[in-house]
């Protein structure tokens, strides 16, 4: 796959805001609206980016679009996954990871409950025995090739079924949603307030989830780093140095303050169920690094994610991550 793509309408968005005199402009890309991103969201919401000196520019570009903006050129920084930055790097396409704010799986597949009740599903089953329920069901994720994508395809083969009986359906979670209300679809995966918003308000059962460490080998992995173009780090550190620290000062809040990230997230997301957010808050500051250091060992989980979904074959695994990551920024 190649990481290239051309961004017409989007790239348009990030033209002139407003801004005190003495920020740096920079923008930043998410693949989507979720509680998985409470980095950001914090450091957006808690003036972290202002403290800095930074005016941060956010667009949601779904699933790898927003990895490949910062490869095109249109973003500087974008929040993705360690799968991302590992299978650009294979193809030649090195960037650079900077920040990891979340080391866990945070993905759950929801499956309809009209579903999984004629099929006499076992919740308390073993995984193996648990995804074997995919098979020829419709389920949406962000986009082809996400790690949402992975991480169903990874799921259905640890029940021993083949992913391609499964088919899946491209759209954003709200759209799922909706399609998921008049079963449109059969299930989702998604990280929260999403997958857990289905569970409340259409009955889905969860068959699999980052949540209950399903799978075990996945922890830890680089689910939400901070990317960006090795040049702009060389040609413009003070932008990085100051996105790191930024990104350092939300993960110390997080952890110092939680009362204060989670009234950030259940601002941002006051139309979802509050008790969902609150729940969902507790795994996703577990999750998040004290200090947001990226690791090789969280590089590795996300090479693997390629190759156990059959995005990559095993040869182009990455022999180093040397040159792909770098901490210097945080401090």
């Amino acid at each position: 796959m190649k990481f290239r793509a051309i961004f017409g309408a989007a790239a348009l968005v990030l033209g002139a805001w407003a801004a005190r005199a003495e920020d740096i402009a920079t923008s930043a890309a998410l693949p989507v609206d979720g509680l998985q991103f409470v980095g950001f969201y914090v450091a957006n919401d808690a003036h972290l980016f202002e403290q800095q000196g930074l005016a941060v520019k956010q667009v949601v570009i779904a699933g790898i679009g927003s990895f490949n903006a910062v490869v095109a050129g249109s973003i500087d920084f974008s929040f993705s996954s360690g799968a991302s930055l590992a299978r650009a790097a294979s193809h030649g396409q090195r960037m650079l990871a900077i920040a990891n704010m979340n080391n866990e799986p945070s993905w759950t597949i929801e499956v309809r409950g009209d579903i999984t009740e004629a099929a006499h599903f076992d919740p308390k089953a073993p995984l193996a025995t648990r995804a074997k329920i995919l098979a020829g069901h419709t389920i949406s994720v962000q986009s082809y090739n996400s790690v949402e994508h992975a991480y169903l395809k990874i799921i259905a083969k640890e029940g021993g079924i083949d992913p391609e009986s499964i088919t899946v359906a491209p759209m954003q979670p709200q759209d799922a949603m909706a399609a998921l209300s008049r079963k449109a679809i059969d299930g989702l995966v998604s990280a929260p307030p999403w997958a857990q918003q289905a569970e409340v308000d259409l009955k889905t059962v969860p068959i699999a989830s980052g949540f209950m460490s399903d799978p075990a080998w996945m922890k830890p992995m680089s689910n939400s780093i901070v990317v960006t173009r090795p040049q702009l780090c060389a040609e413009h550190r003070e932008i990085c140095v100051k996105m790191g620290h930024a990104m350092a000062a939300s993960a110390k809040l997080i952890h110092d303050q939680p009362e204060v990230a989670l009234g950030i997230l259940k601002k941002r997301f006051a139309s979802m169920n509050q008790a969902v957010i609150d729940s969902s808050f507790v795994f996703l500051r577990r999750a998040t690094p004290e200090v947001p250091n990226v690791s090789v060992e969280g590089l590795e989980n996300g090479d693997r994610i390629n190759i156990d979904a059959g995005f990559m074959k095993p040869e182009e695994k990455l022999k180093s991550y040397d040159g792909l990551y770098s901490n210097e920024f945080l401090r």
